[in-house]
């Protein structure tokens, strides 16, 4: 499958481009490497959503992740829980039980005491394990003990070490597509340490459960790094804002071992809004054939997003090169840890907070 249709276009998949890195890191030429560059800056600018075929991952470690990721969800609560995502947002680590976590695309700034209780209304129907970087101390991993799941935190490690070096060649290639003289500009501000590799997994649901709002899989939202890279499952229910049609949702229907590659908000911050982080929910599949039995049960979905941060202290400051006379730049300075810290005090509540309401 190439970058193009038969109409010399860039070929899509259920409305979202498909960019080919084979010639990116297989010896291709300065030409070619500019005109992936190209593809992929103009595809992020336009819906914030690619498709990346042939990149550095294989078919059998993509499996075998899936497969890992799998056994650690069919372990019985009590494994799970010797492995607890600490206690409110700071530390995002360990295993989030079902309505632990509740996405929302609030930004953390409002004014509005209750707007976390108010988010919280409506329950997120799924379970995650966040995975780090064990040199990262201001995020310690919650590892399972080792006899648990022998053998899951070694491949876990070097799945989130290979997954780094997927993202170093996007975030070199993002660099020159939108205009950079330096394709290192992202890679000086990132350093790998502070990634966050994240397991999902969302348990059979009835339908009509999800149709009437009584639950959801993950409610419209933007992502709050650089970038995410997204493994996915061929269950479906991904779905993206139609660029062109605000509140309209589109599927990103399942492309096999393709990433899904996301704009994150602090890089449509960085560049100005030159790139664009789309919202993204995660609701039913598309397919009928994804849902089982007289209450018509959605089948299990897997993924396993990758979010690319920079360093804690890095000041984030709008790209010179995206502004100009007609565009000034929009947004202040700020530093990646204190935007992520409030960005993420919406998703966990506050200790004392769980704790009044259990």
């Amino acid at each position: 499958m190439g970058n193009l249709d038969d109409d010399g276009n860039l070929a899509h998949h259920g409305g979202v481009p498909i960019i080919d890195f084979a010639k990116w890191h297989a010896g291709g030429s300065q030409e070619e490497k500019q005109k992936i560059a190209s593809q992929l800056a103009s595809a992020c600018q336009s819906v914030g959503f690619v498709f990346i075929i042939n990149h550095l991952l294989p078919h059998e470690k993509l499996s075998e992740a899936f497969a890992w990721s799998k056994r650690m969800f069919e372990l019985d609560q009590k494994q799970k829980m010797l492995a607890p995502h600490p206690p409110g947002h700071v530390v995002h680590r360990g295993y989030s039980w079902p309505g632990l976590e509740k996405v929302s695309n609030s930004m953390g700034d409002e004014d509005d005491p209750d707007l976390i209780r108010k988010l919280r209304q409506v329950s997120d129907v799924k379970e995650s394990y966040e995975i780090g970087s064990d040199d990262y101390p201001e995020q310690p991993n919650v590892w399972l003990p080792d006899h648990v799941l022998p053998g899951f935190r070694e491949f876990m490690t070097g799945f989130y070490w290979d997954s780094w070096e997927n993202a170093k060649m996007i975030l070199k290639a993002m660099a020159i597509g939108i205009g950079l003289d330096n394709e290192d500009y992202f890679l000086r501000y990132h350093s790998g340490h502070e990634n966050q590799l994240r397991l999902l997994h969302y348990p059979p649901v009835p339908a009509a459960n999800i149709e009437d709002k009584s639950m959801t899989r993950m409610t419209a939202h933007s992502d709050w790094p650089s970038i995410t890279m997204l493994f996915q499952d061929d269950c479906g229910g991904l779905q993206i804002e139609n660029p062109n049609k605000e509140g309209d949702f589109i599927a990103a229907e399942p492309l096999q071992d393709a990433i899904v590659l996301n704009v994150g908000d602090l890089l449509q911050r960085w560049s100005n809004d030159t790139l664009k982080s789309s919202l993204h929910r995660v609701t039913l599949p598309p397919r009928q054939d994804r849902f089982t039995g007289d209450e018509n049960l959605t089948r299990a979905r897997y993924s396993i997003p990758y979010f690319v941060c920079p360093k804690g202290n890095a000041v984030i400051e709008t790209i010179q090169e995206c502004v100009s006379e007609n565009k000034p730049a929009k947004y202040k300075p700020i530093k990646w840890d204190e935007y992520r810290l409030m960005r993420g005090s919406m998703q966990y509540e506050a200790p004392e907070a769980r704790t009044a309401s259990t």
